[in-house]
């Protein structure tokens, strides 16, 4: 593409400024307005200052994109309350024969999760849990969340839906489910088992150090089993509302301290700050299973996202009142049970798994990916008997907004001429039909991601090589997307601030309970060296797939 004229190209640079700073501060001063709105910021200027047409801004929205990250999110909150990731939970803990395997463990499980349910939501998820059982063993945690951050990032890339940039360029080189898995696959496996041994390698000894040697803040530790057991009701009731307090500031100081580098995802983060809700009301679920009929006091309790319910504390002598049970009365008289209840009870959670499974399936079968996400999500809506909104209130709505604002954006730079230009210097020295051509491109895809971001950098770059590619060959043009892929998702493990399930990792292992400080220089210790080698094995077994 030819140069646009000298004002065009100032004023989109402009544009594409505005974006990129509010994308690093989001709380940059006086202007504190994040990543979100800078995203619409941008694609609105580009729109004033005439780089692009309004018809052509609501073009470049890939209406697809949001679509299918619409719909998996909605899957992965149903999946969520059907306690999918609680038994991902129980197989990192179950039958474990020590600290190494437990490592091992963790780099499966979360790389298989991450590359079906997103490394966001893994990360999330796991992070608490692992920090746990490292505190239980006394064992140094910064080894295993290492392994749940890298090994995430490096399972993501398997799948069009493991990330937001795999969903680009799922739907840009027209790659299906299939030939997306199996022409990534050797890398991630070969990649996470890299991995894997250079978290081994690199922490054997401080696996069998005891905790207390390595880390002054261990002794701080509560014990899951002295938690629930071992409190008072009301201890627990407050617990409850506390942790729901906390976890929403949590993600408020979360946001100034996450870089460009995951403009595209840390809108996820928001989908957690209800989670809470569901949270308390399984946990009062649960207690109430093993509740007898005693005197009681019945209070009134409000959840987010819920009407209030009656619930009975009961009045137990002092000697009994620390392990008192916490239990439901129902305002309405015991009867029997509805079809809707007798549903929930017995069929509800195999229906969720069967609906998740038929998904991934017809991705399998080249079905169109956004339709399909979309119908599970309104089949687990009407499986669920009950009104969607509390659930589609934890969709991630700024994360969407923040894609059409993005996609506006960059489309609006592209129009400039200056990242095609730029792309002519650098494409003769980037050739794909050559070891050297391939390692030129992979360290552009690096730094590019690490200082623009993976997303835009695939938006930017992702048409332009697919050219180049092209005009050696059809598998060429294939293997240019899936080198763009592999290398813009690996490059997340280089820092802590190269992806935002880096962040999530390290923001959630600090305000734990039972916390631990993930420095940016014990990650970048031991992401470098990761980044690097994971990075050039890939490509060694993506090279060779032709």
């Amino acid at each position: 593409m030819d140069m646009a004229s000298p004002v065009d190209v100032v004023l989109g640079s402009i544009a594409f400024a505005v974006f990129w700073v509010l994308a690093v501060f989001p709380a940059v001063p006086y202007m504190p307005i994040g990543r979100t709105a800078g995203s619409l910021l941008g694609g609105l200027l580009m729109v004033l200052f005439g780089v692009m047409t309004p018809d052509q801004a609501y073009d470049a929205i890939d209406l697809p994109i949001i679509g299918l990250l619409f719909g998996t999110m909605v899957v992965s909150i149903y999946l969520e309350r059907a306690d999918m990731f609680k038994y991902l939970e129980k197989l990192l803990s179950w039958k474990s024969m020590g600290p190494k395997d437990l490592i091992c463990r963790i780099c499966l499980i979360s790389a298989i999760s991450s590359s079906l349910f997103t490394n966001d939501t893994t990360c999330v998820i796991l992070t608490e849990f692992v920090l746990k059982i490292a505190r239980q063993h006394n064992l140094p945690p910064y080894p295993f969340l290492l392994a749940l951050a890298t090994a995430s990032n490096i399972g993501s890339a398997a799948t069009p839906i493991g990330n937001p940039q795999n969903l680009v360029i799922a739907f840009q080189s027209k790659i299906s489910f299939g030939d997306f898995l199996i022409g990534i696959l050797p890398a991630m496996l070969a990649g996470l088992i890299v991995n894997a041994l250079l978290l081994l390698c690199m922490y054997w000894r401080l696996l069998s150090i005891p905790i207390d040697e390595e880390d002054a803040i261990g002794k701080v530790v509560a014990d899951e089993n002295r938690i629930f057991p071992c409190d008072s009701p009301a201890t627990m009731l407050h617990s409850s509302s506390l942790n729901s307090q906390e976890w929403n500031s949590i993600l408020e100081t979360m946001s100034p301290q996450i870089s460009p580098k995951t403009n595209t995802n840390t809108a996820y983060v928001d989908t957690l700050k209800n989670r809470e809700s569901f949270a308390e009301s399984e946990m009062i679920q649960m207690l109430s299973k093993s509740a007898v009929e005693s005197n009681a006091v019945m209070i009134t309790v409000t959840s987010v996202g819920s009407s209030e319910r009656s619930e009975a504390i009961p009045l137990l002598s002092e000697q009994h009142r620390v392990r008192a049970p916490v239990f439901v009365e129902s305002s309405k008289p015991v009867g029997k049970e509805n079809l809707a209840t007798r549903w929930k009870r017995i069929m509800w959670k195999p229906c969720v798994y069967l609906v998740t499974l038929g998904m991934l399936i017809s991705f399998l079968m080249d079905f169109n990916m956004s339709w399909t996400a979309i119908t599970a999500a309104i089949a687990l809506i009407v499986l669920d008997f009950n009104d969607a909104q509390p659930c589609l209130e934890k969709v991630s709505y700024p994360l969407l907004v923040f894609f059409c604002g993005m996609f506006a954006t960059v489309a609006g730079f592209n129009r400039t001429g200056i990242p095609s230009t730029l792309w002519d210097l650098v494409e003769p020295y980037a050739k794909i039909n050559d070891v050297f051509g391939i390692a030129v491109l992979a360290i552009v895809i690096l730094v590019l991601s690490n200082l623009a971001s993976n997303v835009p950098t695939v938006l930017l770059l992702g048409c332009p090589v697919a050219l180049s590619a092209s005009a050696i060959s059809a598998t060429h043009e294939k293997k240019a997307w899936l080198i763009l892929a592999w290398v813009s998702t690996v490059a997340g493990n280089l820092s802590l601030l190269g992806s935002a399930a880096n962040l999530i990792v390290c923001e959630q292992a600090r305000h734990a309970p039972v916390g631990y400080n993930l420095t940016f220089w014990k990650h970048l210790k031991f992401g470098v060296p990761s980044t690097l080698i994971v990075t050039a094995i890939g490509l060694a077994l993506l090279k060779n797939e032709i």
